[in-house]
Order: structure tokens, then C-alpha cells, then sequence
């Protein structure tokens, strides 16, 4: 039996006659960074959306600790909480403010009382550094600050693995250091991870695994070490190469 907790198997996903991902195969393991990397449009976005039932493969599965998430009549506010989102946009609710945003969820999913999922809430906005900013509202605070309760937000579900859709990808590049940092802390501490990002300093430093995927298709994986030395594609050099020189 794998000792995976997370498994994608021959995934495609097409809309209409447009193929935007093709055989997709590769797993995460407890504790480890996978980082998927390559250009925009690759169809690493639509991947995670994927894996995470905000759309549904056109073939292939997902197993969760084994159990097939497409057909194995998993409940999807259950799975989600367990395997957690962080968006680019952030998807904070505008009308709460930066406590509510992390409480709402716990409430109606996990059904913790307001006590409890505020306990819980205020544990992780200090662990991001936003505790001084609980009442604010969204527009109030900085693109790196929303991520920051973002992550937060996530991390109050106690999810097992968290998926990271590029989340510095809309910061200015002044914030994107205090998300990376962030990051960085939560890998350490052995948060299982599956991010999909442009950073490349962060794949290759943080990561146990990394997954170049170009035209939909995962053309090489392997350790960051090994990809980011010796890529054995010419497509994995050809995209490295434009990293290595800025």
C-alpha cells in the first residue's frame, strides 16, 4: 500500500475538444513540499482545482489516504477542509473582517462553537503575524496581509495537506517575501504541501519533490536537487534557462 497521503493517477481534464491536462501522474507524501513548476497556461492552476473538486476530471482519479475522491462518494466541504486551498486572489470575504474570515468556516464545516473556532482562529493569525489586525475588513490591509489571513484561514481547518494556487503570484513584489517567509516557516514545521508557483528559489529550497509540467503534461518530476541541476528535457532546460538568468 502507498504511503501517500495524496495520489493523482492518470488525470486528464478537457473542456470542449481543448485538452488542458493530459495523463497526470505523481504523489504526495506526508511532510513533504511538492512544488509544481512551468509556464503560465501549462495547466498547473486547472490541476489544482482538480484535486481539489472545484472541477471535475474528465479521466483519471485522486486518492486520499488511498480512498478515490471522484468515485468514492467522499463529501467535498469534509475533503476540502482536509485538504485546504490558498488562492492567488486571496478569496477573502469582504464583508467580514480578518477574525470572521477565519472563523466562518470552522463553524458551518466543522461545526465548532464561535468560542472554539475563535480559539482557534486567533492561534493561527498570530502564528502569520496578523493578530493585530483582527477587525479589520479585507480592503483595509495590504495584498500580503490578505494572503497572510488566507493561510490562516486555511490552517484553522487543521487540513492535512494545504494546495497553494500561486499565492504570490497578485502581490506587489514587496510582499511576496512575508508569504514566501511564511511558507517557508510551515514546511519546516512539516506541513504536507502541494504548491504550484513561479518562485523558483522557494522550489528549489524547499521542496522534496518538484513537478515541471508544460502543454498540460508533466514532462520530468524528481528532487530540486537533480531537476534544477540536470534537467533531462530539453523543454525543463529551455524554461530553467530563462530562471537562471534572471
Amino acid at each position: 500500500m502507498s504511503d501517500a497521503i495524496l495520489e493523482v493517477r492518470h488525470l486528464s481534464k478537457s473542456f470542449g475538444s481543448n485538452e488542458v491536462l493530459r495523463d497526470i501522474d505523481f504523489d504526495v507524501r506526508p511532510g513533504d513540499v511538492t512544488s509544481i513548476i512551468g509556464a503560465s497556461g501549462s495547466g498547473k492552476s486547472t490541476l489544482l482545482r482538480c484535486i481539489n473538486l472545484l472541477e471535475t476530471p474528465t479521466s483519471g482519479d485522486v486518492l486520499f489516504h488511498g480512498e478515490s475522491v471522484i468515485t468514492g462518494g467522499v463529501n467535498p466541504n469534509k475533503y476540502r477542509a482536509k485538504v485546504g486551498m490558498v488562492f492567488q486572489s486571496f478569496n477573502l470575504f469582504d464583508n467580514m473582517d480578518v477574525l470572521k474570515n477565519c472563523m466562518v468556516g470552522q463553524m458551518k464545516v466543522l461545526k465548532r462553537s464561535a468560542a472554539e473556532a475563535e480559539a482557534n482562529a486567533m492561534k493561527y493569525l498570530e502564528r502569520v503575524g496578523m493578530a493585530p489586525y483582527i477587525k479589520a475588513k479585507p480592503r483595509q490591509i495590504s495584498g500580503g496581509m490578505k494572503q497572510r489571513v488566507a493561510i490562516a484561514r486555511a490552517l484553522a481547518m487543521d487540513p492535512e495537506i494545504l494546495l497553494f494556487d500561486e499565492p504570490t503570484s497578485a502581490l506587489d513584489p514587496e510582499m511576496v517575501g512575508e508569504v514566501l517567509a511564511v511558507m517557508r516557516s510551515l514546511a519546516a514545521d512539516g506541513m504536507t504541501m502541494l504548491v504550484v508557483t513561479h518562485e523558483m528559489a522557494f522550489a528549489r529550497d524547499v521542496s522534496a519533490n518538484v513537478v515541471f509540467m508544460k502543454d498540460g503534461v508533466i514532462w520530468e518530476q524528481g528532487s530540486p536537487d537533480r531537476l534544477f541541476r540536470e534537467p533531462e528535457t530539453q523543454e525543463a532546460r529551455d524554461f530553467l534557462a530563462r530562471f537562471m538568468e534572471r
